[in-house]
């Protein structure tokens, strides 16, 4: 049900700035979300690394995906949205990353990217045990500036930023289990509930954050 609601809210984000056209997702898993804007009229196709997920989404979902983005070099400027949720911190190099991402977006494209804050409530409060620093498999630990900077390297401009809620309730879950081998429902709910709220108050942002990103004007 989770997923479902996190599908439909990640489109709607994608609809705020786009009506048409084709949609890149790198790091698409097994395709759900490219499936569901596929089903509303997008053009869609997918990069992901894992042989067993790339699989599924071609097979079960009916994506076209590759395994990684300089296989698209052909299709420069040719996507109007592209997404990377929950990915940018698994990549080794980012700058070579943006630059291929800047490569394959048309002219008025978008950028969205969704990644964990490392500044949030929940991971202050967790310490060690917050679960979204996940090493080794996050090589990155992200807050809201260091986004923005990256972006301003690449000459990319903050359209806006969207939290992610249902992630403080998530990581929380997990980080309960690390810190005490036990999951604490209570602690968790009541924990998520307070990332959320303090986000909001003290402007540490969310637990996890959603940027939408474009070319900066000349």
């Amino acid at each position: 049900m989770v997923r479902k609601i996190s599908i439909r809210g990640k489109y709607a984000i994608v609809r705020c700035y786009c009506k048409s056209g084709q949609i890149l997702d790198i790091g698409c898993g097994t395709g759900e979300f490219l499936k569901y804007c596929h089903s509303n009229g997008f053009e869609v196709k997918g990069i992901e690394p894992n042989e067993k997920a790339r699989a599924y989404a071609r097979t079960v979902n009916s994506i076209d995906v590759s395994e990684k983005p300089d296989s698209l070099s052909a299709m420069h400027g040719s996507f109007t949205c592209i997404t990377m949720w929950h990915v940018l911190e698994h990549i080794h190099d980012l700058n070579e990353m943006i630059v291929e991402v800047k490569k394959l977006l048309s002219p008025n494209g978008i950028f969205i990217v969704a990644v964990p804050n490392s500044n949030s409530w929940d991971a202050l409060h967790y310490g060690k045990y917050w679960a979204a620093y996940d090493v080794p498999r996050h090589l990155y630990h992200f807050t809201k500036d260091t986004v923005l900077k990256l972006a301003s390297r690449h000459d990319l401009e903050v359209r806006k930023i969207y939290p992610q809620k249902f992630d403080a309730y998530y990581v929380s879950m997990l980080s309960e289990k690390y810190r005490t081998g036990n999951t604490n429902y209570f602690n968790f709910i009541l924990n998520g509930f307070w990332s959320n709220i303090l986000a909001r108050k003290h402007n540490s942002g969310h637990s996890s954050l959603i940027f939408v990103l474009s070319a900066k004007k000349a």
